[in-house]
C-alpha cells in the first residue's frame, strides 16, 4: 500500500511543547497511510514534534538576504547571460557595514547570494570565467563571499549561501555536465568559508 509522509513545519509550535523534540518513536513525521481518514491523520500531527535542528532554525526569528550582484550595477530584476564582467566594480563594498547593520536590526543569520540566474560568481570559482576574477574590482582578486563570511564571524552572526541551479550563462546548463560543475561550485562555497548554516536552492 502507498504510504505518504506528513512533514509538520511552520505548524510545529501548535503541537506538545518544544521541550520535547521527537515523538515516541524518535522521528520528527509520521506516516500517513492512502486514504487515512482526516481525523486520524490530525491526531497523528498533534503528536509530531521538531527536531533539535529545526528548533534551532525556529529560534532565529529573523534572516537577512544579501542580494547584491551584477544587477546592482545593470538596474536589473534579472540578470542578462552576457553581461561584460567589468560592470562589476563595487569600489566602495563595505561588508562590515552589512553585517553590523543586519545585527543592529536583529537578524541572527545572513543568506549571502553567492550566485544567481544570470550565472556571475561573487567568488573566483575555478568552474566558470563569469564571475568577479574577469571584473576590475580588486583586479579581479576579489571575494564578496570571502567578505560577508569575514563580516558575519566578527558580528557573531551565521552565514548562509544561496546558489542559484539555474545559471543562463552556462552553456552547458541543463546537462549532467553542468550538474558536475554546480556540485563544484557548491563544495567551493562549503568548504572554503568556514561554518555555512543555511543553504538556498531557487530556480529552475
Amino acid at each position: 500500500m502507498q504510504k505518504y509522509y506528513l512533514f509538520i513545519g511552520f505548524f510545529l509550535i501548535l503541537s506538545q511543547a518544544f521541550s520535547q523534540t521527537t515523538n515516541s518513536k524518535g522521528t520528527n513525521f509520521v506516516k500517513i497511510k492512502s486514504g487515512e481518514p482526516l481525523d486520524s491523520i490530525v491526531k497523528k500531527a498533534a503528536h509530531v514534534c521538531p527536531s533539535q535542528r529545526q528548533v534551532a532554525w525556529q529560534e532565529l526569528e529573523f534572516t537577512c538576504f544579501f542580494h547584491f550582484g551584477m544587477n546592482t550595477f545593470t538596474n536589473r530584476e534579472w540578470g542578462l547571460k552576457n553581461t561584460d564582467p567589468s560592470n562589476f566594480n563595487p569600489s566602495d563594498l563595505n561588508a562590515r557595514q552589512w553585517a553590523q547593520t543586519a545585527k543592529i536590526a536583529g537578524a541572527k543569520l545572513v543568506v549571502m547570494v553567492a550566485k544567481h540566474h544570470d550565472g556571475f560568481c561573487l567568488w573566483s570559482t575555478n568552474y566558470t570565467d563569469y564571475s568577479v576574477k574577469n571584473s576590475p574590482w580588486k583586479n579581479g582578486k576579489g571575494d564578496v563571499i570571502a567578505e560577508v563570511a569575514s563580516a558575519c564571524k566578527e558580528y557573531g552572526l551565521k552565514l548562509g549561501i544561496y546558489l542559484s541551479p539555474w545559471d543562463i550563462n552556462s552553456p552547458v546548463y541543463g546537462t549532467d555536465e553542468y550538474n558536475d560543475l554546480f556540485e563544484n561550485q557548491l563544495r567551493e562555497l562549503l568548504t572554503n568559508y568556514g561554518e555555512i548554516s543555511e543553504v538556498w536552492f531557487d530556480g529552475a
